[in-house]
C-alpha cells in the first residue's frame, strides 16, 4: 500500500516502532534519545571518564585508547543489556562488564573506576538532553522566524480579538503573532539556560576508591562531554532533571498554544488561516472533503502528555538518603519522552508556522458579524465614559441584537446619544480602535531581532 503525499518532511522512524512515530516522533530529537543514543551516550561518558582521569595520572595512560577502541554502540545489543538489566535494576551494569570483557585483563579494574551506575546515567542523561536539545532549540528558533514574519507582514492587518471565545475588540493579526513571538522567545531562552551538569559521586558520593583527589575528575569530565560543571554530586539531588523537565513543559505549552490558536483560527466557520496542504494531507478516512489541520493537531497530541511526565520528574525529587529506589529509575523512560515529545511538536509546529495562509479579508469579513458591536467600549469612551454613557451604549446594543439592527443604526436611533453620524462612524472604525497594537508588535520584532525577547 502507498501512503499518500505530503509536502513536508517525512518523519524519522520512531525508536518505539514506527507505527505513530508520524505524530509523536517528527524533528530530530527523536533520534537522540532512541535505545541507540542511550547506549552512545553511556559509552561515551565511560570512555570520558578514563579519558579525564588519565590527564591527571589516576589511570594508565594507555587505558583511554584501550577502553574507546571498546566503547563502540555496535559492539553491543540495547536489548540484550535491558533484559540484563531486568536482574541488576538498570543497565549500566551489564554494559561495564561487557565493557571489562573486551579490554585487557591487566586495565580491567579501570573501567568504569571510582564510578556508580548512577554517575554514568545521570551523566548519559545530560548528554543524552544536550544532543536531542540541538534540533528542538533549532525548531523553535524557526517557530519564532516564522511568527516575526507573520507579526511584521501582518502589523495591520484587522481582525476581530476573542476573549472567552466570544468577539471581544478589534486587534490585529500581527499583535497575535507578536504575542506567539514573545513567547516562543522566552521558552527558547529558558530551555537554553537549563544547565546540564555532569554526574561523578561514586558510591554514595564521597569518591574513596580516588582517595582524597577525587573532586580534581569532574570538572575535567565535564569539559570532555562539553557538560556543566558540578560543585557536589547530585546523586539524589534530582534539580538538574526537575529545571529541565519543567523548560521543556513550558516550551511544550508554547507550542500547544500556538497550535490552538491555529486550530480554532482554521475552522470552518472562521477560516482565517489555513495550515499547509498537499496531497493526501489533512484527508478523512469517511469524508473527502475534510481538510483536517493535521499539524496542529500532531502538536496538541504530542503536548497532552507532557505535563503528567513532568509531574512524574517532579514527584522524583523525593529521592531517599544517598541512592533513590524507585525514583530515579522512573526518570529514565519519562525523560527520553519528554524530549521525543517536545521535538515532535517544534518540528510539527514549525512546518505549520512556515507554510500558514492568512485571510485577511476573511478576517475582516468575521469582525463585521457583529455588525459594529466591538466597538462598544469606543463608543463609551466618545460619550465622555461615564455610567449614564455606558446605561446608553448598553441599551443601544440590546436593542441591536434584539431588532437584528447594526449598532450604528441603534445609536442613530436613539436621541439619547449626542453624536452626529459622522462622529459615530469614527468612534465604530476598528483601524481607529487598535491602541499600542502597531507600537507592541514592533517592540516584539525588536527584542526578537536583538536577542533580547525572553517572553513577559
Amino acid at each position: 500500500m502507498r501512503a499518500p503525499a505530503n509536502d513536508g518532511p517525512s518523519p524519522p522512524a520512531s525508536p518505539g516502532g514506527g507505527l505513530f512515530s508520524g505524530t509523536t516522533a517528527r524533528g530530530g530529537a527523536a533520534e537522540q534519545v532512541s535505545d541507540a543514543a542511550w547506549l552512545a551516550a553511556m559509552l561515551d561518558v565511560e570512555a570520558a571518564l578514563a579519558a579525564a582521569q588519565a590527564r591527571i595520572g589516576l589511570v594508565p595512560a594507555e587505558v583511554p585508547a584501550a577502553l574507546a577502541a571498546v566503547c563502540r554502540p555496535e559492539l553491543y545489543d540495547p536489548a540484550e543489556l535491558g533484559r540484563a538489566a531486568a536482574w541488576t535494576g538498570n543497565p549500566v551494569i551489564p554494559l561495564v562488564a561487557a565493557l571489562r570483557e573486551r579490554v585487557d585483563p591487566g586495565l580491567r579494574r579501570f573501567v568504569h573506576y571510582g564510578a556508580t551506575s548512577q554517575d554514568v546515567n545521570d551523566t548519559a542523561a545530560m548528554l543524552l538532553a544536550r544532543r536531542a536539545l540541538a534540533p528542538i532549540l533549532e525548531d523553535l528558533s524557526a517557530c519564532a522566524g516564522a511568527c516575526a514574519r507573520l507579526a511584521a507582514g501582518h502589523r495591520g492587518t484587522v481582525m476581530i480579538g476573542r476573549t472567552v471565545l466570544q468577539h471581544a475588540v478589534p486587534i490585529t493579526f500581527g499583535l497575535k503573532a507578536a504575542l506567539w513571538l514573545s513567547a516562543l522567545d522566552g521558552a527558547r531562552a529558558g530551555l537554553a539556560r537549563v544547565p546540564l551538569p555532569v554526574q561523578y559521586g561514586g558510591a554514595a558520593g564521597t569518591l574513596s576508591v580516588l582517595g582524597d583527589r577525587g573532586h580534581e575528575v569532574p570538572p575535567l569530565l565535564a569539559a570532555e562531554l562539553g557538560l556543566a560543571e558540578t560543585v557536589v554530586p547530585w546523586h539524589t539531588d534530582r534539580g538538574p532533571v526537575a529545571r529541565l523537565a519543567c523548560a521543556l513543559g513550558v516550551s511544550a505549552g508554547t507550542l500547544a498554544k500556538i497550535a490552538n490558536d491555529v486550530k480554532l483560527l482554521a475552522q470552518t466557520e472562521v477560516a482565517e488561516v489555513a495550515e499547509p496542504t498537499g496531497p493526501g494531507r489533512g484527508t478523512s478516512s469517511a469524508m473527502p472533503h475534510k481538510r483536517n489541520p493535521v499539524g496542529s493537531m500532531s502538536v496538541l497530541a504530542c503536548v497532552q502528555r507532557i505535563p503528567g511526565l513532568v509531574a512524574s520528574i517532579l514527584g522524583g525529587m523525593v529521592a531517599e538518603h544517598e541512592r533513590a529506589a524507585g525514583p530515579w529509575q522512573a526518570e529514565w523512560e519519562t525523560l527520553g519522552e519528554l524530549l521525543r515529545l517536545t521535538g515532535s511538536a517544534a518540528a510539527w509546529l514549525r512546518e505549520v508556522l512556515e507554510g500558514l495562509t492568512v485571510d485577511a479579508g476573511r478576517m475582516r469579513a468575521n469582525l463585521d458579524l457583529t455588525r459594529g458591536l466591538p466597538m462598544a467600549e469606543r463608543v463609551v469612551a466618545g460619550l465622555g465614559g461615564t455610567p449614564r454613557a455606558r446605561e446608553a451604549v448598553d441599551a443601544a446594543c440590546a436593542r441591536a441584537v434584539d431588532e437584528g439592527l447594526s449598532l450604528r443604526e441603534a445609536l442613530l436611533a436613539d436621541p439619547g446619544i449626542p453624536l452626529s453620524a459622522e462622529e459615530i462612524d469614527a468612534a465604530l472604525d476598528p483601524a481607529g480602535a487598535l491602541g499600542s497594537a502597531a507600537t507592541f508588535v514592533d517592540r516584539a520584532l525588536a527584542a526578537h531581532h536583538n536577542g533580547t525577547g525572553a517572553g513577559p
